[in-house]
């Protein structure tokens, strides 16, 4: 199987954009090379032409099955474009048995699904439930992907534009991915357990007041005024590990059962927080910051397994990187950053990806993390 091909390009005028991805990829296209899979990812002022771009892309390739997503960003390779017109484009050959596009009207029902590449609308009602029971439909339990974080409208591609609902692309046995998750956060307290809550209201931790427990470890007093405590919990985050699963991390560092959620409110006379989740009494909870030096960290650490597993089971031959849209150049302070570090540390494989309004990762959505994923095998 031959490596995956890329291209990338940003203009005002969508077509000229295509036309630049177009010649890219027909530059590196051998007679011999059939791709039967692309990724599409399109930033949302290309919104109104998605079915256009859809439908010269098919026209294009007949025969190769579109999926993706539309963002405020997308990248390939070391570039990234953020609020700007781009696309991003990737062509895969795959056994034509090993994969099956699927959506919430056409299921992969029958097909062997090991893992899967999932794009939603965050409005999806049951989002949470619909994605475990995706999980759950797959011997790994493994899902990866993310959310559409366009400003107007929410659209996904499953061979068509999609509006709402769940889609991706389903993959066998045959196709085999190396998948990890990186964090951006950093815990500022210790690990306490839920005692209390009330659908998305926390009420104490511990046995304590939640109100408490987070003023004790931002380092606040009780009397602190309610314009200063307004804007510490705005710079503050919860990584919660539901019921069940597995909390272990090494010291500092959250694990891959982290999702991390906002603080939305608080109620100082019941001593309670709000948060955009609903909790479960066991739960476990440490509240965090983000943290640019741990988020880099963590990113090199987890490319750099990824390449090593990779090189293990025959080579790279193209890697999705979804990243949340709140992290990307910006975050890391320049320009292309994030993505210059995948490329960098990742090597010449194919890369492209976007940037979302929530990462998939197994069952979870999540949030200020990457998901890095590398189709493998030998060339």
């Amino acid at each position: 199987m031959s490596p995956f091909l890329c291209a990338h390009a940003g203009d005002p005028d969508w077509g000229n954009a295509l036309r630049s991805c177009i010649e890219q990829i027909g530059a590196g296209l051998r007679d011999d090379r059939r791709p039967n899979l692309g990724w599409c990812y399109l930033s949302d002022y290309y919104t109104p032409a998605a079915a256009s771009i859809l439908a010269a892309l098919k026209q294009q390739w007949p025969g190769v099955h579109w999926v993706g997503t539309v963002g405020v960003g997308v990248a390939a390779d070391a570039t990234e474009y953020f609020d700007t017109p781009a696309m991003a484009l990737m062509m895969g050959e795959l056994p034509p048995a090993s994969f099956r596009i699927f959506s919430e009207a056409a299921p992969w029902d029958g097909f062997d699904a090991f893992t899967a590449l999932v794009h939603a609308d965050g409005a999806t009602p049951d989002l949470q439930e619909k994605l475990k029971a995706l999980s759950d439909n797959t011997p790994t339990g493994y899902l990866f992907g993310g959310l559409s974080s366009a400003r107007n409208q929410h659209l996904c591609f499953a061979d068509e534009p999609l509006t709402g609902g769940v889609s991706g692309v389903a993959f066998g046995p045959d196709a085999p991915v190396i998948s990890r998750l990186t964090q951006g956060c950093q815990p500022i307290g210790p690990r306490r357990t839920v005692t209390r809550a009330e659908g998305n209201y926390l009420v104490t931790l511990d046995n304590r007041r939640a109100l408490d427990c987070v003023l004790e470890d931002l380092g606040l007093d009780s009397e602190v005024s309610d314009d200063a405590l307004g804007q510490a919990l705005a710079q503050t985050l919860v990584g919660i590990v539901a019921v069940g699963e597995d909390a272990a991390a090494k010291p500092g560092q959250f694990g891959a059962n982290t999702e991390v959620r906002h603080i939305v409110g608080v109620g100082r006379k019941a001593g309670l927080l709000v948060v955009p989740e609903r909790l479960q009494n066991g739960a476990q909870l440490a509240f965090c910051k983000r943290n640019v030096e741990a988020a880099r960290n963590d990113l090199l650490r987890i490319v750099a397994e990824v390449r090593a597993q990779a090189e293990r089971a025959g080579g790279m031959r193209g890697a999705l990187y979804v990243s949340c849209s709140g992290r990307g150049g910006p975050h890391f302070g320049a320009p292309n950053a994030e993505f210059e570090m995948v490329r960098e540390a990742l090597g010449p494989t194919p890369l492209i990806g976007f940037f979302a309004g929530g990462e998939i990762a197994r069952h979870h959505l999540y949030g200020y993390t990457g998901v890095l994923t590398v189709f493998v095998g030998a060339a």
